[in-house]
């Protein structure tokens, strides 16, 4: 067989997934990432799994979720580590149980044993807690939950922690942040596997709408809109989300909100925990985000509508809160050159 043939042979086999799972995980991050992983099946041609998934905890059978709803573990920790096959994705999940599970021997054992023979570790939301335990970030580039960001900083000191990323790679080791972003960190995975076209077919599936970039910030603008208590400065959020297009400097928002510019600002970061600036391009590049996705219009005008005064403007906006530049955004929702596979379902 050629090298050629041989690499396709590769490309085709189909990944071995262990996802470690314990006590009171939350379930979105044992089932979202695998929804996303097993559901490339459908846009690959049928000879073709793309993953083979084993779930495992402490004993086989029934694991209670912190929702109340149960797991079924295939195998235990003990008949696991007997099983020699290389393992292609070793995940991690996370939930309120994380603090229980950092004192239990046999999973950290465990997670040692099977991560010398995983090609890629994965922690999902506040598993990379486990993954800091036993050193394996140690130097490395991670993020977790962003309510645990500063117990990871603090309680693991060489973690070098981003607490912003939505997920993080550095070398083998993957770590996504809270809950749901485990599922753009699998279809990352999905996209190095089987191509682009295939992951952003699992997004739309998944009505996820578009593939998150791993640097893209955990922050939304209407989620901290959602929380400020201090009425002026809600009004205040309510109006810059209404008014993209306004000069919306501190001086204008300040003299809006009948404020010295100093009082202004300190109680706009104490309600937020972001400056004005911050909020108000955040605000803007989450506005492009949406007119990128779903419209034909050009960049430039765009960069206009979300109130950029011109792309290059918007250009450096989004390398600062998304991680790539708006016109490689848009282009990660573009399926280029190889062929699709539609699923076999009826989608009428």
């Amino acid at each position: 067989m050629t090298n050629a043939g041989q690499q396709r042979q590769k490309d085709a086999a189909t990944r071995r997934v262990v996802m470690i799972v314990y006590p009171d995980a939350h379930i979105l991050d044992v089932v979202g990432p695998l929804e996303v992983l097993t559901g490339a099946k459908l846009f690959l041609p049928e000879n073709i799994k793309p993953y083979d998934v084993h779930v495992v905890a402490e004993k086989a059978g029934s694991i209670r979720t912190t929702s109340g709803l149960t797991i079924d573990a295939d195998q235990s920790f003990a008949d696991a580590a007997m099983d020699t096959a290389p393992i292609d994705t070793l995940m991690i999940a996370g939930g309120h149980g994380t603090v229980e599970a950092l004192e239990h021997q046999d999973l950290l054992n465990f997670v040692r044993q099977a991560a010398r023979r995983a090609d890629r570790i994965v922690s999902i939301c506040t598993g990379a807690m486990i993954l800091a335990e036993i050193g394996l970030l140690n130097g490395r580039r991670a993020t977790t939950h962003w309510w645990w960001c500063p117990i990871l900083k603090s309680k693991y000191p060489e973690v070098e922690v981003e607490p912003d990323a939505i997920y993080v790679r550095d070398g083998n080791i993957w770590t996504s942040a809270g809950v749901t972003t485990g599922m753009d960190l699998a279809l990352s995975l999905v996209e190095a596997d089987w191509g682009h076209d295939v992951a952003l077919q699992v997004a739309r599936y998944n009505v996820m709408y578009m593939m998150r970039p791993g640097g893209q910030s955990q922050f939304s603008a209407h989620l901290v809109a959602q929380k400020a208590e201090d009425p002026v400065i809600n009004e205040t959020l309510s109006y810059i989300l209404a008014n993209l297009t306004d000069p919306l400097t501190v001086t204008a928002l300040a003299a809006r909100a009948a404020m010295s510019e100093r009082t202004f600002a300190r109680k706009f970061k104490d309600e937020t925990g972001v400056t004005p600036a911050h909020y108000v391009e955040a605000a803007r590049v989450q506005s492009a985000r949406v007119e990128l996705e779903q419209s034909d219009t050009g960049v430039e005008q765009i960069a206009l509508h979300a109130g950029f005064q011109n792309a290059e403007r918007m250009r450096r906006a989004f390398q600062r809160h998304v991680g790539v530049s708006a016109a490689d955004y848009r282009q990660r929702f573009r399926p280029v050159g190889a062929q699709i596979f539609a699923p076999d379902v009826d989608s009428s």
